[in-house]
């Protein structure tokens, strides 16, 4: 078996339009493809033994056990690996199910697709899944346990902590979208100016002046102390002298920790001598240079949590401790409490299993115990200094039970230090009673505190801090998204995209848009290529200061990832016409109209699908929708856009030369289109068909007609405005026409257009692109024969995996096809070729310029122009 390729899904995708995280692998079964399972000899017998918990699979039998019957059956190995990969993640903690395994257009060569919960976890879990079925095949040894912990170790890597996962899992819940800003905890909830940020519990909300002051514990400490709050006795201490001044003044047992920490780390509790007071002391040291040294409070460790200066939960912690029954060394009490099925790996479960560190060493070795004691029965030792979880500590939910005059102290607490996310540490008897009356002490305050003892305690209610958090971040009546109009198809899609951006500025939005030609913010460039996509759909939706996202969907950018955003309000697919046939296991037209239909699945129930009418393959694409469907057609008597309109649809047409919208039995005619620019007064009939579909995208994204009229009629074709899309320059004796038509669609409508102008010769500029099909250069060039009175070929981009020499000589091929004598010249560098087309261009000739690498020509034309004169 050899692995050819392994993709990502991020988004919605070919495989699935409603799950996002897949991976797909392309698999070459080589002699596997002849060999089922049911012919390898023992091969169900080593699977069981290895895998026994794949019982559960139920695979198409739709019972517990399905799989192993299909295996004892006979089935093809890629099955096996994708239930494979599946079950070691979920043995390492990441619970997928979905998975599917499908043949491609060449012999023994699979996709298996399968579901993953972190995309790094994945991609090792499908190399793994093949390696373990040729160990299984080969009836050799195979380590899976070494792969199980990688696994845990990448999961753990590259997960969201618990924390930040909560509140994530909440924004999910109510359909509010997020983006991951960095490997870490930094996270957008929400698109364009809507937006939120969080980074683990500190939100954009939250204020630094409060961080700062949290961060700092002798400047908290002073502020709670003035506002009455109870804390313990402390100073500031550098060096050991000032420790001897902190015994004299506050006497033992003392606390040391450092002043800029932050979850327990460099603290040491209990200082009882001189020698453990010199070791807290260079411990805290480790992370500040001061050290706070204070009155060590009696009592228990409690954590107080306030969200929106509104106290949310509460929680008893305890330290990693193991109880002696008289028979157990401490490590085998360790092990003992880390067999608890509720404890794990980092943050897999409810609970962390307990390691030995320095800190446990050091604890044991302070009273004369090591690893190998046997603890007396009853006999209880904690582990580690500090109660947090992720060192092995467990909580106890008390919110129920906290005192009223507590809880009111807890929410000044956060008023007084400004965190709107606050954890408040209590050192007490318990919350029961008012602070002030059991002795008990404020020790700190948190900005950024940890959820995860909330959430998952190990005893008492689980309360979920998270919706606070979002309550807070999105009150009723705020959204956390901004209008997204997707645009989809073969051809067209660019200048429909530029013409909806333009629309939708008409209304004083602010609009970002991803094209073929780049990325732009209110029509300002910010990067310049092919923008189509889920990178470049991110880049417009992380920008604060979008209000409206228009974004152009490519078939590339769908395969290779998926869609950059899992829903939008409104989706236009213009057409589905052959193109890149044959790549990426897309070889027929329909498998490429489902490429093209991923958009329009994401739209919202309430939103709209804009589908061409006209083209069988498009309008097909509603019986798999459940949004809104609104037609458009060329054809004002369309057949199909009749019947949709007299059940009530919308739709739009060309009709006695207006763009109209037909709204159940009514016509609203929005303009006429020779008003139109980018129509050419209706000779560019596929810019009429753009219009259509942009002119319905932002009717139901409620722009006035007043407002689409308007921008109608001021997008102009042009260099600014359409880079590539029909750009026209008229020198003084001849004219000049740039586009991007790229394939035979796109030629033959380019062709209807040039048959349109009158000339007294026509010249084509024509190239071609090595990963399409021979047969489609072919016909590229049988078009250009049909367009053009004389045609230079030139080709010196975009190879894709062919010679140059293959592409012109299967051009020149496609024009002989057409036209033995048609005069034809090869000039590679398309620099060169459009010079020699204008340096010798005949009087009221037309000189078609069809471009892939559209800013050089256009450049080029331009600097040629202007020796002339301005551009038209």
């Amino acid at each position: 078996m050899e692995i050819l390729d392994i993709k990502v899904m991020k988004g919605p995708n070919y495989w699935s339009a409603r799950r996002h995280n897949l991976i797909v692998m392309l698999l070459d079964l080589q002699e596997l493809e002849e060999r089922p399972t049911n012919t390898i000899d023992g091969f169900l017998e080593r699977l069981e033994v290895l895998l026994p918990t794949l019982y559960t699979h139920r695979c198409s039998e739709g019972v517990e056990g399905g799989f192993f019957s299909r295996v004892k059956e006979g089935t093809w190995m890629g099955h096996v690996i994708e239930h494979i990969a599946l079950e070691i993640q979920t043995l390492a903690g990441m619970e997928v199910g979905f998975g599917r395994t499908r043949s491609s257009d060449k012999h023994g060569v699979y996709h298996v697709v399968f579901s993953y919960y972190e995309a790094k976890a994945g991609t090792y879990a499908a190399r793994a899944s093949v390696a373990i079925a040729q160990a299984l095949i080969d009836n050799k040894e195979y380590d899976l346990d070494a792969d199980i912990q990688k696994l845990r170790e990448l999961r753990e890597e590259e997960r969201l902590g618990p924390s930040t996962g909560s509140i994530v899992e909440e924004a999910m819940r109510r359909k509010i979208p997020w983006i991951r800003l960095n490997r870490h905890s930094l996270v957008q909830l929400g698109y364009g100016k809507n937006q939120q940020r969080i980074q683990a519990t500190v939100a954009s909300t939250t204020s630094s002046i409060a961080v700062e002051l949290a961060c700092d514990k002798e400047d908290t400490k002073n502020l709670l102390e003035a506002a009455q709050v109870p804390v313990p006795k402390g100073i500031i201490v550098y060096n050991e002298e000032d420790l001897e001044l902190a015994v004299k003044r506050i006497g033992y047992p003392l606390v040391t920790k450092p002043l800029n920490g932050n979850h327990g780390r460099g603290a040491t509790t209990n200082l009882k001598t001189w020698e453990e007071l010199k070791e807290g002391l260079e411990i805290a040291q480790k992370h500040s240079r001061a050290v706070i040294c204070e009155k060590f409070i009696t009592g228990f460790d409690h954590r107080a949590l306030v969200v929106n200066y509104k106290f949310v939960a509460a929680a008893l912690r305890t330290p990693a401790a193991v109880k002696g029954d008289g028979k157990h060394t401490i490590q085998e009490l360790i092990d003992i409490v880390n067999s608890d099925p509720r404890r794990g790996f980092g943050h897999e479960k409810v609970l962390t299993n307990i390691t030995v560190d320095k800190q446990t060493e050091n604890i044991l070795a302070e009273k004369n115990l090591t690893l190998e004691t046997v603890l007396p029965a009853g006999e209880s030792i904690w582990l580690k200094p500090t109660a947090n979880l992720s060192t092995g500590g467990t909580s106890t939910d008390l919110t129920d039970q906290v005192h009223p005059s507590n809880i009111v102290l807890f929410e000044r607490i956060a008023r007084i230090i400004g965190l709107d996310i606050c954890g408040v540490d209590v050192m007490a008897p318990d919350l029961t009673r008012p602070l002030t009356e059991n002795g008990g002490a404020v020790i700190e305050v948190n900005a950024g505190p940890g959820f995860r003892m909330h959430l998952a305690p190990s005893e008492g209610l689980a309360r979920n801090v998270a919706e606070p958090v979002i309550d807070m971040l999105f009150p009723p009546g705020k959204s956390a998204r901004i209008p997204i109009i997707a645009v989809s198809g073969t051809n067209g899609k660019t200048t429909t995209t530029r013409l909806i951006a333009h629309i939708m500025k008409q209304t004083g939005a602010h609009v970002g848009f991803t094209t073929t030609d780049g990325i732009y913010i209110q029509n300002q460039m910010m990067q310049m290529g092919d923008c189509t996509g889920p990178v470049s759909a991110e880049f417009i939706l992380k920008d604060p200061t979008v209000e409206v996202a228009v974004l152009e969907c490519a078939r590339g950018g769908i395969l290779r990832a998926g869609l950059g955003f899992h829903n939008c309000n409104v989706a236009v697919v213009t057409n589905v016409a052959g193109d890149h046939l044959g790549l990426q296991g897309i070889d027929t037209i329909e498998k490429l109209a489902k490429v093209k239909a991923v958009a329009v699945k994401t739209v919202f129930k309430d939103g709209y699908a804009i589908l061409n009418a006209d083209d069988d393959l498009v309008y097909d694409m509603r019986k798999e929708l459940e949004c809104n469907i609104a037609l458009f057609s060329l054809v004002e008597n369309n057949r199909r856009v009749i019947e949709h309109c007299k059940k009530g649809g919308l739709a739009a047409v060309y009709e006695n030369g207006f763009l109209t919208i037909i709204k159940g039995g009514w016509k609203i005619r929005v303009e006429k289109v020779s008003n139109v620019p980018i129509t050419f007064g209706g000779s560019a009939e596929f810019n009429v068909a753009n219009a259509l579909g942009a002119v319905l995208a932002t009717y139901v994204s409620d722009v006035s007609i007043e407002n689409i009229r308007i921008a109608l009629q001021t997008f102009i074709p042009s260099a600014a405005l359409t880079p590539g899309r029909m750009n026209i320059f008229k020198f003084n004796d001849f004219t000049v026409m740039l586009d991007y038509a790229h394939n035979t669609h796109g030629m033959q409508a380019i062709g209807k257009f040039v048959s349109q102008i009158t000339a007294s010769h026509k010249v084509g500029i024509v190239a071609g692109v090595g990963d399409r099909r021979d047969e489609d250069t072919i016909e590229l060039g049988e078009e250009a024969a049909k367009m053009f009175d004389e045609i230079i070929i030139r080709q010196d981009k975009n190879l894709r995996g062919k010679q140059d020499s293959e592409i012109i000589a299967l051009i020149e091929k496609g024009i002989r096809n057409i036209n033995k004598d048609l005069p034809i010249h090869v000039i590679p560098k398309e620099s060169e070729a459009i010079d020699y087309a204008l340096t010798n261009a005949k009087k009221d000739s037309f000189i078609t310029i069809i471009s892939d690498v559209v800013p050089d020509a256009l450049e080029q034309v331009k600097s040629m122009k202007e020796k002339e004169g301005s551009i038209f």
